[in-house]
């Protein structure tokens, strides 16, 4: 699991590491990680030409210790220094006594024209808002010459704590982090200035809380083989667990096709489902359990999804009610987000997952779509503690939340453009319906859900339709399996 620490939390980590070590010591395995990553990005490290966007903080002097290490392996570098007053005055002095050489903003047009490579050393992880105006100057001309940036730490401009971006910031091809990830680099809009993330060790493990207390934590491939379900030799489609799906309408059938599709590859041993859509799911779907009743008269099941494609009016809310009503896990999805009454919300006695994309979000909070997607953690957070349920917000970066706001924030790192597709979201609940149904707890049926939904979306057919990315969720699912110990 990669786990992000908060600013504070780092800072408070990086005083208790230097108080044991030489003055000095903590820049300089620092400068050392930075530079072996820039010049793994040079064609070759000697006659390459770096520019060393150089602030005046601690992230300017990891820039300028690394630039003297370039340049004493023979790049060319020159350090802008944004305020040549406060520049750190050892990394100053490291990087003109290894034969590098530093100018002030006004003299960074010809050096900047001719880099092969750029380090962003403008502000630190403490730094918020978006960068000033020279120094914002500066970084568009680095845009517009192309030319990829390294960020020291993280790139300028974005929030480390929040991921948001609140005016112009540095977009980076590969970013260079110290001792822990930052939330910021972990979500969008954030996680896409960032670029490819290095974490470089620089021995801050012992002096940093357990992963309990981190801000967000991201799931990786062995972390979610684990989770998954594996039956036993005794394991029947009962034992296994049974999802029921309550989604479909006249007019939206194929939502209740695309749920049920997810259904059937997250593990469960049979899908239940209820709904005016039976006919379009048994053609697609025959090993499909269809009841005629409504969900309190359909038979046991484990876990619910409910809302897909439902619609409006009595029927659909109806439905909704006694899904609520159950004494099993639920999943609410789309229409059913709109039908939501919250004090049934509360009311319930077994866990709740809303699965809302940053509209419904938005709609659910009495805030704009923009607000929810430029500040993705702090709005699952608040839509969790407002409705009592956990939350899976949807989008670029997937997000989950729980309720009480304890437990880090948990980010998916599989998630693709590639699933912006109709459809798409359908699949999703199915597949987290049915892995709570084999027995998960919300929170992690929701990360191994979006994990194996965003690997599918990746490895389906170009241009996938939902259809494909259900299809392709056998594949991701043996992809995670493998990497299972034994």
């Amino acid at each position: 699991m990669r786990t992000a620490y908060r600013v504070e939390t780092v800072r408070n980590a990086e005083r208790a590491l230097m108080a044991r070590l030489p003055e000095g010591t903590l820049m300089q395995r620092a400068a050392a990680g930075l530079a072996a990553a820039c010049a793994g990005m040079l064609v070759r490290t000697y006659g390459s030409r770096v520019v060393l966007l150089a602030g005046s903080g601690d992230n300017g002097g990891d820039a300028l210790h690394a630039g003297a290490r370039l340049a004493r392996r023979g790049a060319g570098v020159t350090a802008v220094l944004l305020t040549p007053d406060r520049a750190h005055p050892g990394g100053l002095a490291a990087l003109r006594a290894a034969g590098g050489r530093a100018v002030g903003p006004e003299e960074a047009g010809p050096p900047l024209a001719r880099a092969h490579l750029v380090l962003d050393g403008i502000v630190g992880i403490g730094g918020t808002g978006g960068l000033r105006p020279g120094a914002a100057e500066l970084v568009r001309a680095v845009a517009n010459a192309g030319t990829p940036v390294v960020a020291v730490d993280l790139p300028s401009g974005v929030d480390a704590d929040t991921g948001e971006v609140r005016g112009e910031a540095v977009r980076a091809a590969a970013t260079v982090t110290f001792g822990a990830y930052k939330p910021g680099l972990l979500v969008d809009p954030a996680r896409e200035h960032a670029g490819a993330v290095r974490l470089v060790d620089i021995g801050l493990g012992p002096y940093l809380p357990g992963p309990e207390e981190a801000a967000a934590e991201a799931a990786q491939h062995a972390d979610v083989a684990a989770l998954l379900p594996r039956p036993a030799a005794e394991s029947d489609k009962y034992r296994r667990g049974v999802v029921g799906v309550a989604a479909g309408s006249a007019r939206y059938p194929g939502a209740a096709v695309l749920a049920v599709a997810g259904a059937l590859r997250g593990g469960a041993g049979a899908v239940r489902y209820v709904g005016p859509a039976a006919d379009a799911v048994v053609r697609r779907f025959p090993e499909t359990l269809v009841s005629e009743a409504g969900p309190a008269k359909a038979g046991r099941v484990q876990s619910w999804v409910v809302g897909p494609g439902l619609g409006d009016g009595a029927g659909p809310r109806g439905a909704l009610e006694e899904v609520l009503a159950s004494e099993v896990p639920v999943l609410v999805d789309a229409d059913g987000l709109h039908l939501l009454d919250r004090a049934a919300l509360r009311g319930r006695s077994q866990p709740t997952l809303l699965t809302p994309h940053a509209g419904e979000a938005a709609a659910l909070l009495g805030v704009s779509r923009e607000e929810v997607e430029a500040a993705r953690m702090s709005a699952a957070r608040r839509l969790a503690a407002d409705t009592g349920a956990s939350v899976l917000l949807k989008g670029s970066t997937t997000v989950i939340a729980g309720p009480d706001g304890e437990e880090p924030v948990r980010v998916n790192p599989t998630g693709t453009g590639r699933l912006a597709t109709a459809g798409t979201g359908d699949v999703l609940s199915g597949l987290v319906g049915s892995l709570l149904a084999t027995g998960l707890p919300v929170r992690e049926a929701a990360s191994a859900g979006a994990y194996l939904h965003g690997l599918a979306g990746r490895v389906a057919e170009e241009p996938p339709s939902a259809m494909d990315v259900a299809g392709a969720l056998s594949r991701a699912w043996t992809d995670v399996e493998a990497s299972r110990p034994g």
